[in-house]
């Protein structure tokens, strides 16, 4: 008897129905054009707020099935152990009280008075010190000669690395795999020098200088000599690196020659926070990607915004590393927060006062990016820093800045020219300034009106941030590298590059032909000339 034939028959037909469907849907999902296969990934970061988003990248890629393995110096303060990548742990010349240190007197230095003009130098000498303390802990990594040989053997497909220093490119040519950069930018305009990216600067504002994109005749001549000495201040902060690259390398190689050997450049902004100006093929915007998604906020800290009525509530922070300031100029705030009815979320590790205002709540750390998402946020108070600038815009939350350091002038001034906030110096804040300022920004609507449409513009783009990230990650590991996006520019010398050889060739034509024209048409009028005297002579 068959098997159709038994009672058999129709129970097996039961079973074999959900496992076909099962097999059908394996099948259709083994379909991806790009199927995940799992490369092994090096990754030099830079400590600090640098690798707060470079790690969410590494996360996506870990959970994509890639293998990991970050580069971390033995003092580091941010960068720790994970369980979704391996940690290499290199020895570093200095210690983590000795980084912790110098970041306190960094923190020190920046409420004790404005910078001056004559503190120029002091700063040149302050990069070059910082710069050579960097190009030391690269020195722990290179010549670390068991360690770099056993990761050489590993067979890594890609290095992910901040070009902020020279390691990871270093690593990188070394071992022959291609590097994706990952970065906000490098200090003097390095990143666009490096890809041959043009930045003329009739329209592109050098950093430092003040302006926008929209410049007059004087703007102009400031942008400009900003150029120039941007010019001399990049020979000197990356000359520690330039001597690194060519020794370790042994070639005759400079730190910005090397950079433009990068395959991708993942660059942490957009053109709602940035300028528009040229980009390179191999250049990715990644603006917004450390947003991401919220999380839950703790109970005791729900209930006190939640709790904060149609008032709202004000996010203040200073970013990762300074979280405390001198007592005076922390009064100076607990006095302005007590004069307004808003409830305030300050991340704050100094001295609190015993008359603290009860509308402030303290805390050493904050749920940034979810309280910004709380729909009864009115200001955010921020340094400055890209990470809070693209959370404030990706939540649509009007600013008032207080730059400190660094880029994060210019950062707070892109935002100012755009009408979402308004900028003061943490120098001579007063309280009566800063109610003022807060009042301004919470009850003038244009504020939020603003904001509201740079965020509804930021956040409509055909694909997120972070998956833009992780898919021009993979397709330079499927591809070994992207050198069909790499100009020919990197391979013409300065003259060839302005084309001043044509330039010249032609003008030496020009100059034969008017010379050969104007010779021609003196002969000829002198012969005519001849020709009329020798006929007026034969008349006479």
């Amino acid at each position: 008897m068959g098997w159709r034939d038994s009672a058999v028959g129709p129970r097996l037909r039961l079973l074999m129905w959900p496992g076909l469907c099962l097999l059908g849907l394996l099948c259709c999902l083994t379909l991806d054009p790009r199927p995940v296969q799992g490369d092994k990934v090096l990754v030099m970061p830079v400590d600090g707020s640098h690798w707060l988003s470079m790690k969410l990248l590494v996360k996506e890629l870990a959970a994509r099935g890639h293998e990991m393995v970050v580069l971390v110096p033995d003092a580091s303060i941010l960068i720790q152990d994970s369980d979704y990548y391996r940690a290499e742990t290199f020895k570093v010349p200095y210690t983590k009280a000795q980084l912790v240190e110098d970041v306190n007197k960094l923190k020190d230095k920046i409420f004790l008075k404005a910078p001056a003009i004559t503190d120029l130098f002091v700063n040149i000498q302050g990069l070059v010190n910082w710069t050579s303390l960097q190009v030391k802990g690269c020195e722990g990594l290179l010549y670390d000669k068991p360690l770099m040989q056993r990761l050489k053997g590993e067979g890594f497909q890609l290095m992910l690395t901040d070009p902020f220093l020279p390691c990871g490119s270093i690593v990188a040519e070394s071992f022959n795999i291609p590097a994706v950069y990952f970065l906000r930018g490098i200090p003097c305009g390095l990143d666009d020098m490096a890809t041959q990216c043009p930045t003329p600067p009739s329209y592109v504002p050098r950093l430092f200088s003040g302006n926008s994109d929209h410049m007059d005749f004087l703007g102009r001549v400031k942008n400009m000599i900003m150029y120039i000495v941007e010019s001399y201040l990049c020979r000197v902060m990356f000359a520690s690196f330039d001597e690194l690259t060519s020794r370790y390398l042994e070639q005759d190689m400079t730190y910005k020659e090397l950079l433009g050997h990068g395959a991708i450049w993942l660059l942490r902004y957009d053109y709602t926070f940035e300028y528009p100006k040229p980009r390179m093929p191999n250049m990715v915007n990644i603006g917004g990607i450390n947003c991401g998604k919220r999380g839950p906020i703790a109970k005791d800290l729900q209930e006190f915004v939640d709790e904060s009525g149609e008032d709202g509530f004000v996010v203040f922070t200073l970013g990762s590393v300074v979280s405390q300031m001198p007592e005076d100029k922390a009064k100076q705030f607990f006095d302005a927060f007590s004069r307004i009815p808003q409830r305030v979320v300050w991340r704050y590790t100094g001295v609190v006062p015993d008359n603290a205002p009860a509308n402030v709540r303290v805390m050493k750390w904050i749920p940034q990016n979810e309280l910004l998402g709380h729909p009864k946020v009115k200001v955010f108070m921020t340094h400055g820093g890209t990470h809070g600038i693209y959370e404030g815009i990706c939540n649509a939350v009007p600013m008032v800045m207080l730059p400190l350091i660094g880029d994060q002038g210019d950062n707070a001034h892109r935002m100012a020219v755009r009408g979402v906030g308004e900028v003061l110096s943490v120098f001579d804040i007063t309280s009566d300034k800063l109610v003022e300022t807060l009042n301004k920004v919470i009850n003038n609507s244009s504020y939020k009106e603003k904001m509201l449409k740079l965020s509804a513009v930021h956040k409509d783009r055909p694909m997120e941030p972070l998956d833009l990230a992780v898919f021009w990650t993979e397709f330079v590991m499927r591809h070994r590298g992207a050198e069909h996006l790499r100009p020919a520019a990197h391979y013409l010398n300065w003259i060839q590059y302005h084309s001043l050889d044509v330039i010249l060739l032609l003008l030496t034509i020009a100059i034969t032909v008017i010379m050969g024209t104007v010779t021609c048409c003196k002969v000829c009028f002198h012969k005519c000339c001849r020709e009329r005297k020798t006929m007026k002579k034969k008349r006479e």
